[in-house]
């Protein structure tokens, strides 16, 4: 039977949210129009997973009203595990759907640099806001997730880097969600002027064990020409939840969007994440990993679409799956016409754990223009025999071989977070559930 996906808010529960948050006519417009949407289109069609019978829909609050840190001495350890509260100059906590905590140093301040929550930059930052706002990388009519969440965002941040403003440490995210009733329709909006570079770091915690909520997370990346954005992220969020979780770039001429990424939530999930390659010369290098446990049901589609003549394209997907979770890699490297001398290049690897355990991995190449480079690998097996005999002749049991194989298999996107205590963080988290 299909859930019926019937909303949880009515269009005027919609309107008076964003008047209650005091957000400008022409948002509040915006999430009405979207809700509106929302009831004619369709749900996305993820490759080779059928989610018509996925809740993406019911939950029993749109939004939890949490105390704020006055202090970082007042964080929990889950959160001072991953941030270094004596160093860490530039930090957002958002606690379930309340900017909790938010510190930017006065040098960036002073350059132009804005960081804060997504519902202040909304009344504060309107006409940025409005020019972005999934106006460029996501649109609202893609699909019915969309347009539910362009409806019901209920927290995220926004970062704008000026023009030749150059971040030279981290900015640091993180969602902490202590409320198992708390659904989270975050948008995380980052905007790079040209000639900028900005390092951001995001990591989702979940304090508890079974979740009561929906998960709708849009993230959209804009690198103008000559600008560098790297993007880290953690997701380790509680079973329970039906999670969609799309991330998107758009790199215009000699811009460069990173991606490194650690999606460690326990529920079933579709992970989209798009980066299209507009400008010559542009960049994206995307590296991911996952371990899959439980009956989890995992779907991860990265594209990257290359527009720009010398365009270069690379994506790395490691996962571990075992258990009985089922998990589908789908990796596309699409060089568009007028994409001269691009490079797509793509690596999909699953390992399996256990004989109830799956992972399809299906690599992708779509050309449509001459004169280009492009290649893929893929792969989907147990751990290498060769390599536990090689360790296990050393005195290491077999146990332990394995894991190191595991970490091992899975550092070339560890070593890629720039923030020692979220590296810190995604090794201990890949250690649990491996064990």
């Amino acid at each position: 039977m299909t859930v019926e996906t019937k909303l949880a808010l009515s269009v005027e529960e919609v309107r008076s949210f964003s008047q209650n948050n005091a957000e400008p006519a022409a948002f509040t417009d915006f999430r009405v129009n979207a809700m509106e949407k929302a009831a004619e289109l369709d749900l996305p069609k993820p490759d080779r997973t059928n989610i018509k019978k996925w809740n993406f829909i019911d939950f029993a609050n749109h939004t939890v009203e949490s105390a704020p840190f006055t202090s970082l001495e007042e964080l929990p350890s889950e959160v001072k595990s991953v941030v270094d509260t004596e160093t860490q100059e530039n930090l957002y906590i958002q606690r379930n759907n309340t900017p909790a905590f938010v510190k930017l140093s006065e040098e960036l301040k002073n350059k132009g640099v804005i960081f804060t929550d997504i519902q202040t930059a909304i009344r504060d930052h309107k006409d940025l806001v409005e020019k972005y706002f999934m106006t460029t990388a996501v649109k609202v009519d893609e699909h019915k997730l969309t347009a539910y969440h362009a409806a019901l965002v209920n927290g995220g941040i926004f970062v704008y880097v000026p023009r030749n403003v150059v971040i030279e440490e981290p900015l640091q995210v993180v969602f902490l969600n202590d409320n198992a009733e708390a659904s989270l329709f975050n948008h995380v909006l980052i905007v790079a002027e040209e000639s900028s570079a900005v390092t951001y770091v995001e990591t989702y915690i979940s304090t508890f064990d079974e979740a009561h909520g929906q998960v709708n997370v849009v993230t959209e990346v804009i690198a103008k020409d000559n600008a560098q954005v790297t993007f880290g992220a953690v997701d380790n969020l509680a079973h329970g939840y039906t999670a969609y979780v799309n991330r998107r770039g758009h790199a215009l001429r000699d811009a460069k969007i990173d991606w490194a990424l650690g999606l460690m939530t326990n529920s079933d999930t579709i992970y989209e994440n798009t980066t299209n390659l507009i400008g010559d010369n542009s960049t994206s290098d995307f590296k991911m990993v996952t371990v899959g446990s439980g009956d989890q049901k995992l779907n991860f589609t990265t594209l990257i679409r290359q527009w720009g003549k010398n365009s270069d394209g690379q994506i790395l997907k490691h996962g571990v799956m075992k258990d009985k979770a089922q998990s589908i890699f789908n990796g596309i490297g699409h060089i568009m016409h007028g994409g001269t001398k691009a490079n797509a290049e793509q690596e999909s690897r699953v390992l399996m754990l256990s004989e109830g355990a799956r992972g399809d991995a299906n690599p992708i190449l779509l050309i449509d223009e001459d004169d280009v480079t492009a290649g893929h690998a893929a792969s989907v097996g147990r751990v290498d025999p060769t390599q536990l005999y090689y360790l296990m002749s050393r005195g290491i049991s077999k146990q332990e071989a394995e894991r190191l194989v595991i970490h091992g298999f899975l550092a070339p996107v560890v070593a890629q977070l720039p923030i020692e205590g979220v590296k810190k963080q995604l090794t201990e988290v890949i250690e649990r559930k491996v064990r």
